[in-house]
C-alpha cells in the first residue's frame, strides 16, 4: 500500500470526485463565516433561489468590523453596522448558529472554533478568511476561500480545489528562554520567504513543534499563509486530544472513544514522501521582530537590518522602498527603536496563553509614557478568563486597559487604526503598508516582545527582563 502523508489521508477521505487534469471536489466538514465575506455569498444564493444546504455545519460570528469598546451600543460606522446586521439576518433566515456580540460564544472566528470544540482532527474546514490555516493545528485541512467559494460551500457543502503539493518543515531541539511559537513562525518565514510555501500545504514536525501547547500550535499554523502556503497542519497527539476533550461540540461517551481511536491514526506514514522538506534547529531561534512591509522581513531581535549587498534590480528597489516606508536604513540595529503603539490580540495571539504571558511580564512594572496599548482578547471566553484569573487587575495596576473581543488593530476595518507614521509593535500576522491604518508602520512580534516594548517605549529584547 502506498505510503501517505497526513495531508493525503484527510484529503483522500474527503475527495468526492476528481476532474481529470483539473481540481478535486472536496467535501467540507465545517464552514465558518463572518460579516465581511458572507453578505455577497448569501445574496448569490438568494438570486439563484437556493437555501444553505447544511446549516448545521455552518457557524457564524462577527469579528472584523466590530468595535472593541462599548459593544452594548449601536455600531457607529454605517458600513460595519450594515454588514453585522446582514450576517445576523442571513443566519436567522437560514437557521445558522450565530454568536452575537457580547454572547458567550462570540469572538474572532478562528479563536471560537477551537474553543467551542468545533475544530477537530481529521476535518476539512473553510472560511472566507486567509488565516483559516489556524485550525490546521489540530491535524485538520483548513484553508481560506473567496466570496464565490463561500457561496459554493453554502449551496453544496463542497468546494472545487486543486490538490496542493506537500511540504514538511521540521524544527528540532529545545527552544531557548523567551522564544515562542510566534518567533518560530517569523523565523521560518524569514528563512524561506513569503513565497517559499507557494502551492504547498505545510506539515510541521519535530521535537520543538510537539513541545508547543495547542495555543502555540495555532499561532504557528495561523502564519503558514504568510509563507505563501495554502495552509499548515500538525499531527494530533495527546496535547490535541486533551485540548478538545470536554468542549461544547466535542464527542462524548462511546463517540469520544471512537473519535480518539481515529485521531491517533492521523499521522504521516514513516516513508511518506513530501515534495519539499526543510529542517531547522530550534536553538538557533531568538525572539524575532520585523523591520519591513512583509512578514518575511524579520530578524532576531539583537540583529541588524540586512544590507542590500548582493541584491539586484527590482528586489533591491522593493527592499529599499519598504525601508523608506518604515523610516529605517539598512544595517541599523532594531534594538532601541521607538514604539508608539502596542497591540496584543488577533487570531494569531489573542488567546488566554498570550495574555498570561504578557501579564506575567508587565506585573510589577509600568507602561511607558507615550505608548498607547490596545489589549484585545480574541473572544468573550478569553475576556472572562482574564477577569476570572485576576489578570485584568495586574494589567490595570501596570497602566494597561483591556478592550472587548474583535479583530481590532490587526486590520484597518474598524475603529482601532494606528495613526499615519506611528510605529506599532503588533502580535498580529501582517505588516503590509497600511494594514493597521493608512501610513501605519508595523513591527510583528510575540506577546513577550510586545510587553517589553510596552514597558520601555522602544524595541527591547524581552530576555533582559526574564
Amino acid at each position: 500500500m502506498e505510503a501517505k502523508t497526513l495531508f493525503d489521508k484527510i484529503w483522500d477521505a474527503h475527495e468526492i470526485e476528481k476532474v481529470k487534469g483539473g481540481p478535486s471536489v472536496l467535501y467540507i466538514d465545517r464552514h465558518l463565516i463572518h460579516e465581511v465575506t458572507s453578505p455577497v455569498a448569501f445574496l448569490g444564493l438568494k438570486t439563484r433561489g437556493l437555501k444553505v444546504f447544511r446549516p448545521d455545519q455552518t457557524t457564524a460570528t462577527p469579528d472584523h468590523n466590530v468595535p472593541t469598546t462599548n459593544q452594548h451600543l449601536t455600531i457607529m460606522d454605517e458600513l460595519s453596522r450594515h454588514q453585522v446586521d446582514m450576517l445576523k439576518r442571513n443566519c436567522q433566515e437560514h437557521d445558522i448558529v450565530y454568536h452575537d456580540l457580547q454572547t458567550d460564544g462570540h469572538g474572532i472566528v478562528h479563536i471560537i472554533g477551537p474553543e467551542l470544540g468545533l475544530t477537530k482532527p481529521g476535518m476539512t474546514i473553510v472560511c472566507g478568511d486567509s488565516h483559516t490555516s489556524t485550525h490546521g493545528a489540530f491535524g485538520a485541512i483548513a484553508f481560506g476561500i473567496g466570496t464565490s467559494e463561500v457561496e459554493m460551500v453554502l449551496a453544496s457543502q463542497c468546494i472545487m480545489q486543486p490538490k496542493p503539493k506537500k511540504m514538511r518543515i521540521t524544527v528540532n531541539g529545545k527552544l531557548k528562554k523567551g522564544v515562542t511559537a510566534k518567533d518560530i513562525a517569523l523565523y521560518i518565514i524569514s528563512q524561506i520567504s513569503t513565497s517559499g510555501g507557494t502551492g504547498h500545504f505545510i506539515e510541521y514536525a519535530g521535537s520543538a513543534i510537539t513541545s508547543l501547547s495547542m495555543e502555540g500550535r495555532m499561532t504557528l499554523c495561523n502564519l503558514s499563509i504568510e509563507s505563501g502556503a495554502r495552509g499548515g497542519m500538525i499531527a494530533p497527539d495527546e496535547t490535541t486530544i486533551n485540548y478538545v476533550k470536554g468542549r461544547q461540540y466535542a464527542p462524548i461517551g462511546k463517540d469520544w472513544d471512537e473519535a480518539v481511536e481515529q485521531w491517533n491514526n492521523l499521522k504521516s506514514d514513516p516513508d511518506a514522501v513530501f515534495d519539499t522538506e526543510y529542517t531547522f534547529d530550534a536553538t538557533q531561534i531568538e525572539p524575532m521582530i520585523t523591520y519591513g512591509t512583509n512578514p518575511g522581513m524579520g530578524v532576531g531581535i539583537t540583529q541588524s537590518i540586512p544590507k542590500t549587498e548582493g541584491m539586484e534590480g527590482s528586489d533591491k528597489n522593493t527592499y529599499l522602498k519598504a525601508l523608506q516606508y518604515m523610516g529605517y536604513s539598512e544595517g541599523e540595529k532594531m534594538l532601541g527603536k521607538k514604539v508608539d503603539y502596542v497591540f496584543v490580540g488577533s487570531c494569531t495571539n489573542g488567546r488566554i496563553e498570550d495574555f498570561r504571558a504578557f501579564t506575567a511580564f508587565v506585573k510589577g512594572r509600568k507602561k511607558a509614557q507615550g505608548v498607547t496599548a490596545w489589549l484585545v482578547p480574541g473572544s468573550q471566553k478569553v475576556e472572562k478568563q482574564i477577569r476570572a484569573e485576576g489578570l485584568d487587575k495586574v494589567l490595570t495596576e501596570a497602566g494597561f486597559e483591556l478592550r472587548q473581543p474583535g479583530c481590532s488593530a490587526c486590520l484597518a476595518m474598524n475603529e482601532d487604526k494606528i495613526p499615519e507614521g506611528k510605529y506599532a509593535v503588533s502580535t498580529s500576522n501582517r505588516n503590509f503598508e497600511g494594514r493597521q491604518g493608512p501610513g501605519a508602520r508595523t513591527m510583528l512580534a510575540s506577546p513577550l516582545t510586545a510587553a517589553a516594548a510596552a514597558i520601555t517605549g522602544v524595541i527591547t529584547d524581552p530576555r533582559e527582563f526574564l
